[in-house]
């Protein structure tokens, strides 16, 4: 296998000068649920009674492992393999502590385009606005930790994008339970997920100097025989190889694809051309390299 390697420069974004966004997170998306690969995946019958019916009225909170901290953040919620159109509201982050459960005081709401609920068509993400992470004064403290993404879909989604793979365990509440993203305990919380659901990128503010790769390849790179919660897949491996040297100033994020033939839509084949295009829609310059294979 030929990984590719997307060495993404983004632009400056931020009021400061000195700050700009960098993308520090990213799940490729599949779908629709339940078509994947998944690992160590807990039933999901429970949570998702009717696959092709998708969420109703309930909570994800999703946890994921940012590359790169920065003291603002911005989440993209994706719905491009759905079929009709899903509205987030009750949208959330904050440092998780355990499970479900999250810091005490470190959840904070999410807005788009300054509003706090947001409906995405089928076929196209959003954006949050930027969201200041008080936790994060010193954002060299926060490596290693897990965020939590906590939102809540109104309604039935209908087909929901996912990422299969996620090797990490996230948590959804019960159908028809409601917004409880603002909640930091874990009892609202009953089932557990090994997949990603809507959420596809973050990005947060970092130095000037700071950049970000992306790993570009199959299901070796989604960390196929890697340990579930581990952080092992060989992309985290190169990010703390590189930090070593480069330190918060790096953040390696994972691009794998591997959608088939009957998965892919025509805009979501997985190319170097399609895989620049997320990080280009918020504002960031993307240069393409080759790299060896990685063998275990």
């Amino acid at each position: 296998m030929a990984a590719s390697l997307l060495v993404a420069s983004l632009q400056t974004a931020t009021a400061k000068d000195s700050e700009h966004w960098v993308v520090s997170w990213t799940g490729a998306v599949q779908g629709p649920y339940p078509v994947g690969n998944p690992s160590a995946q807990p039933e999901q019958k429970f949570a998702f009674p009717e696959p092709a019916a998708g969420a109703r009225d309930q909570t994800f909170r999703l946890i994921v492992r940012p590359d790169i901290w920065g003291r603002q953040a911005r989440i993209r919620l994706s719905n491009a393999f759905g079929t009709k159109p899903v509205t987030f509201d009750g949208v959330y982050v904050g440092l998780q502590s355990g499970s479900a459960a999250l810091i005490r005081g470190s959840n904070i709401p999410v807005t788009f385009a300054g509003t706090a609920s947001v409906t995405v068509s089928p076929g196209n993400s959003v954006w949050s606005d930027a969201i200041a992470l008080p936790f994060a004064k010193r954002p060299d403290d926060l490596a290693g930790r897990r965020l939590a993404v906590s939102f809540h879909v109104a309604g039935q989604s209908g087909p929901m994008t996912w990422h299969a793979k996620a090797l990490t365990t996230s948590y959804v509440s019960a159908p028809g339970a409601g917004a409880k993203g603002a909640l930091e305990d874990e009892a609202s919380f009953p089932y557990a997920t090994a997949s990603w659901f809507f959420l596809d990128a973050i990005e947060m503010t970092a130095p000037a100097d700071a950049f970000a790769i992306m790993a570009f390849g199959d299901s070796i790179t989604d960390g196929t025989a890697s340990t579930m919660n581990g952080d092992d897949r060989w992309p985290n491996v190169l990010s703390r190889r590189l930090k070593a040297v480069y330190g918060n100033k790096v953040a390696v994020v994972n691009g794998a694809s591997v959608a088939t033939k009957s998965q892919a839509r025509p805009n979501m084949v997985p190319t170097n051309r399609t895989r620049a295009a997320p990080l280009r829609a918020s504002g960031s310059s993307v240069t393409c390299c080759r790299c060896p294979a990685y063998r275990a």
